[in-house]
């Protein structure tokens, strides 16, 4: 198994100090070597800041490029941009119209913002600015690679290693650790006769792992003194069979994903990671992102956005690399997200869209992607119209009932 990333959080400022970034390279450098002995290879090292408003950069584009160049001068592959909370009705928007020129600047940037929280509700203004982001991203870089790099957040929490979610809060520097658990799951429920020893397989592969990463990462946190704020163990795939969490999910419940059962299979592997004992942080959870997995992507006519937001209600990360037709509105990119916020409020759980429009394609077009990273799958039919509620309301909160 992989080790996604190593992620660091820092706070900054404008222009970004070298220096600042220093000890965090210093242990990247040192955990690359201690990891690979262990057997878990460290794929790229990360770095996410405070939100962009509590920076507050003159430039915007120009605190990216800066921050970059620092980002690889200390062996950090990847920077993220924290993402402004514009989840209340009176949060500052202005910020969110300059992060698609200061990701289109860059090739190793990434930038999210967080619409909605469960406290607050969703700020329907702050829906719209991002769908306009995206849209804008999207003109910026039609290829593609641009939307990659962008998220929007729903009740999100600080601290997640995995990009484009990662940022941070407070002023005390930290890291975090995230999985590429998918063959875990593979090889648990290849081996299994019932479901008893599917799930006793998966929890004893998680929590072994989990072991040796938590005995590395607080080894490095006592030498270099930066925090292991712990584990994002989620199962994120690698777009090869042997690393697919839909191959999981088909050898769990013998249906091809998309078909009946699916849902079961996710909501059984959420609580196989539920149940398994480790420092967590982030998501820890199922991730089905579609353009990063071989089965997802070979499935990708079977299912729909509403499969996938109904999956989302029992597991991981919400809409996750989802090919769109190039000519995918603002307004129906808008009304995408208003769904995703309202399951993540409603149901107090972090929930985040990648939507990827694709110039030049329709749905049910296969995309045509060649980049290690990514394989190919159908574009997905958005079903969305533009929705008059963005024309009258600014905020919707919901009034949870006890019983």
């Amino acid at each position: 198994m992989n080790i996604r990333s190593i992620t660091g959080f820092l706070s900054l400022a404008d222009p970004p100090a070298a220096s600042a970034l220093q000890p965090f390279g210093d242990l990247v450098q040192q955990a690359r070597d201690d990891f690979a002995r262990a057997g878990l290879p460290i794929q790229t090292a990360r770095l996410a800041t405070q939100p962009i408003p509590e920076i507050a950069p003159r430039d915007l584009t120009q605190f990216a490029r800066e921050l970059q160049a620092a980002a690889q001068a200390h062996g950090l592959d990847y920077v993220s941009l924290g993402a402004p909370r514009a989840d209340h009705r009176l949060a500052p928007l202005e910020v969110i119209d300059a992060i698609p020129a200061a990701l289109a600047a860059t090739e190793n940037v990434f930038g999210s913002v967080q619409f909605a929280s469960h406290e607050n509700g969703i700020n329907l203004r702050a829906v719209m600015a991002t769908a306009r982001a995206l849209r804008a991203l999207s003109d910026l870089k039609p290829d593609g690679f641009g939307a990659f790099r962008f998220a929007a957040l729903a009740n999100c929490p600080p601290h997640s290693p995995f990009f484009p979610v990662a940022y941070h809060q407070g002023d005390e520097p930290c890291f975090a650790v995230a999985t590429e658990g998918a063959p875990l799951a593979v090889q648990a429920f290849g081996e299994a006769q019932n479901l008893d020893q599917a799930r006793a397989n998966l929890i004893h592969a998680v929590e072994r792992t989990a072991q040796q990463i938590a005995i590395l990462g607080n080894q490095l946190a006592a030498r270099f003194g930066i925090r292991l704020a712990g584990i994002d163990f989620s199962l994120a795939p690698f777009p090869e069979e042997s690393q697919s969490i839909g191959a999981a999910c088909e050898r769990l419940t013998g249906a091809q994903f998309g078909e009946r059962g699916t849902l079961f299979a996710a909501g059984f592997i959420t609580d196989c990671l539920n149940r398994a004992h480790f420092p967590r942080t982030g998501f820890s959870g199922l991730m089905l992102p579609v353009l990063e997995d071989a089965t997802l992507a070979a499935r990708s006519g079977s299912y729909t956005l509403d499969s996938l937001l109904l999956y989302s209600t029992v597991c991981g990360t919400g809409l996750d690399t989802i090919p769109l037709p190039g000519d995918s509105s603002a307004e129906q990119i808008a009304a995408i997200l208003l769904d995703l916020g309202t399951l993540a409020v409603k149901l107090n759980k972090p929930l985040t869209a990648r939507l990827i429009p694709l110039a030049g394609l329709r749905a049910g077009d296969l995309t045509q992607f060649d980049y290690e990273y990514v394989t190919n799958a159908r574009v997905l039919n958005p079903n969305a119209c533009a929705l008059r509620v963005f024309e009258t309301e600014t905020q919707v909160q919901f009034v949870m009932r006890k019983t």
